[in-house]
């Protein structure tokens, strides 16, 4: 069965296991999603990420990081979708929850979070928030 939305399926998958307070969520590998991984680790929403192959094809497994019990992800929501693309210029890049937020933006120089994309004065598409 082919998805029309990888990103939001990924999205999806990582808020429902966040709600039911796994420890981990094992999503199908792209690339695009491995840059996001990134930027959620070094943003400190998840702990870690790992890469492994299973039988038919590569997986990307995200650990989920607590707080006193309470997921420190609070919130996902996609915002550029397959059907109607949002972009921003470099001085239109969205704060998400006056700055409490970060938003996922990919650039022409990779996925960056938007305080990223403001420094290195570059605009992209939003793919989605994250608070």
């Amino acid at each position: 069965m082919s998805m029309t939305d990888p990103i939001a399926d990924m999205l999806t998958r990582l808020r429902n296991a966040n709600k039911a307070r796994h420890d981990r969520v094992d999503i199908p590998f792209s690339n695009l999603k491995v840059g996001i991984a990134k930027l959620l680790k070094k943003e400190g929403y998840i702990s870690n990420f790992r890469i492994f192959k299973d039988k038919r094809q590569k997986i990307l497994r995200l650990f989920l990081r607590y707080s006193d019990g309470q997921p420190v992800i609070l919130g996902l929501k996609r915002i550029s979708m397959p059907g109607c693309r949002v972009y921003c210029k470099k001085g239109t890049i969205p704060k998400i929850r006056v700055g409490l937020g970060t938003a996922v933006i990919s650039t022409s120089k990779g996925i960056m979070s938007d305080v990223q994309a403001r420094q290195n004065n570059v605009g992209g598409e939003v793919i989605c928030a994250v608070w």
